[in-house]
């Protein structure tokens, strides 16, 4: 593991100028612009980061949950640097060497069979070709993809989207919702985890019933929904979702782009259910988002479509040698030193005994789940009820955590644990005493 480096020298001056600059200038993804405020980060390293004043902050989002590796891992920055020194670009139809050992590594530790790689620029782009390479391989076009899902922010990506961010965009065609399992906000009235798959599974089922099987090109899913609440799939769902999409000639995309690479304590968080996807789309975590790029993973049966057959799809930077350079450092790293095996057990040994802990002390948690360093606090203002907590409270929140020196993921009602994977059991209890602190001091507030 690569151990924090001390920040170098920093001028507060800096951290004024740069906030200056981004209210001035920069127009912010997913915000409204007037009242925008971030924090302006200087430097980083491992799981830590810090502004110009030299505060230093624990990073639990991993920025966008794409930091598996920490900040500054000093063999990817290496890569990097000397890929710039040998070639910064060429375009995607060279062939390239640094592309080339990126696409083997990523495809080793693909099932049998996985043996290409399409480069894209990252999660949404690769989510957008995985669904053109699925209508152009069935001949079909609607894609079912569920409610409580994030798959991007491009024109189809985000249309299988399921939260509020598809309804402004919903300009792409051929796109069924349906709803997953949830089993703490159940659809389908069950009262345990079998319950909730067997029924979302019968839901399922007559989705694709009265959409017309012939005319579903494939199933997109994220393996463990992440945006949308850290969702870990129950028994048996995914085996279910691929006996349905078998039955009826439809394909099944898994969207990796945030649970893999290590993020589950897996390489890819499918590895641990009984599912065998037909494309696998990634970002993220493949080289924890130190240069863009993103993928699909793909198998021999749908890319011998296109021997002959040109692929109706490119980007002027799939395949950049820099983020190739990168993949193959980062993935190297996490092989040499252990990452992925490490995340698991920081899981399952401190992070998911100290949200049951947490979960015990404070009724405002009404549950906690996840595995490796993927897991969510649900925040109720009535455990009996389960009425989410108001806006007002989760900001409340994040500011005490900020205050506290915790960069927290803050989505709806909850809080995501999602730090890096090369977080030590010492940080893990740092985080956990500022989450304690907080939610302490709103319950005290807010009974």
């Amino acid at each position: 593991m690569n151990a924090p480096l001390d920040p170098t020298p920093l001028d507060p001056a800096d951290g004024d100028r740069a906030q200056q600059l981004d209210r001035a200038h920069v127009f912010h993804s997913w915000s409204a612009q007037g009242p925008f405020t971030g924090l302006a980060i200087a430097g980083g390293s491992g799981t830590t980061v810090w502004d110009f004043d030299g505060r230093r902050y624990l990073d639990f989002a991993s920025q966008l949950v794409n930091v598996n590796i920490g900040h500054q891992h000093p063999a990817v920055v290496a890569a990097i640097r000397e890929q710039a020194e040998i070639l910064t670009t060429i375009a995607p139809a060279t062939v390239n060497l640094t592309r080339g050992e990126a696409a083997k590594r990523i495809v080793s530790h693909a099932p049998d069979g996985f043996n290409k790689v399409f480069f894209t620029n990252g999660g949404a782009d690769a989510n957008e070709n995985a669904i053109r390479m699925a209508r152009l391989h069935t001949g079909r076009d609607k894609v079912l993809s569920t409610y409580r899902s994030y798959h991007g922010n491009t024109g189809a990506a985000i249309v299988a989207t399921g939260d509020w961010r598809r309804v402004p965009n919903e300009f792409a065609r051929g796109h069924v919702h349906f709803f997953g399992p949830y089993l703490y906000r159940s659809e389908f009235w069950a009262q345990t985890p079998e319950q909730e798959s067997e029924r979302a599974l019968t839901h399922l089922r007559r989705v694709i019933e009265s959409e017309g099987p012939a005319s579903i090109a494939a199933i997109v899913l994220e393996t463990v929904p992440g945006t949308a609440g850290i969702l870990v799939p129950p028994p048996g769902y995914l085996a279910g979702v691929r006996a349905l999409a078998d039955q009826h000639g439809i394909l099944v995309i898994l969207d990796e782009v945030m649970a893999g690479f290590g993020r589950t304590g897996r390489w890819f968080a499918f590895d641990g259910y009984d599912i065998r996807p037909d494309l696998i789309t990634f970002a993220k975590g493949v080289n924890s988002g130190y240069v863009p790029v993103g993928g699909v993973v793909i198998p021999d049966a749908i890319a011998s479509d296109f021997d002959e057959r040109v692929f109706p799809g490119g980007l002027t930077y799939s395949g950049h040698p820099l983020a190739m350079a990168s993949i193959v450092a980062a993935l190297d790293a996490m092989e040499n030193e252990g990452i992925v095996t490490h995340a698991a057990q920081i899981g399952a040994e401190a992070i998911g005994p100290a949200l049951a802990d947490l979960a015990s002390a404070h009724p405002l948690v009404g549950e906690v789940r996840g595995e490796g360093v993927f897991w969510a606090i649900e925040l109720v203002a009535d455990r009996e009820t389960r009425e989410p907590v108001t806006a007002a409270t989760m900001g409340r929140i994040k500011a005490g955590l900020l205050e506290r020196g915790v960069i927290p993921f803050i989505q709806d009602n909850r809080i995501h644990v999602v730090p890096p994977c090369v977080v030590t059991a010492d940080e893990v209890g740092q985080a956990m005493a500022a989450y304690d602190e907080v939610l302490t001091s709103i319950e005290r507030v807010e009974p």
